[in-house]
């Protein structure tokens, strides 16, 4: 997937907590038919924002420790996450417009 990170329970730090643009973090499992349902609008969202927000998928079955530590009880959850801190978060399957009004206030520019 162009734009999209993977992410694990060892790579979180630096690819989210660190990161210098704000990081949208989509935890997801393959199960899981909302998350695939959702997929294609994080992947829309990771190509229109190349370069102004970093999207992560976090796999929650192999990556259960970073979801735990952020309290995930359900997925999708896509959670913002602006200067190591995460920030907002959208729980389910929601339209595209809903997920940019909600990352609209943490990015500097939003076309």
């Amino acid at each position: 997937m162009k734009n999209i990170t993977e992410g694990t329970d060892f790579n979180f730090q630096e690819e989210v907590l660190q990161s210098d643009l704000p990081v949208l973090v989509d935890f997801w499992a393959p199960w899981c038919a909302p998350c695939r349902m959702v997929a294609p609008i994080v992947e829309e969202i990771a190509n229109d924002f190349s370069g102004k927000l970093k999207v992560v998928k976090l796999n929650t079955d192999e990556n259960f420790q970073t979801a735990s530590l952020y309290g995930i009880m359900s997925i999708p959850t896509l959670g913002i996450f602006k200067n190591g801190k995460l920030v907002d978060s959208v729980i389910g399957a929601v339209p595209k417009q809903y997920l940019l009004n909600k990352l609209k206030p943490y990015l500097e520019t939003i076309n």
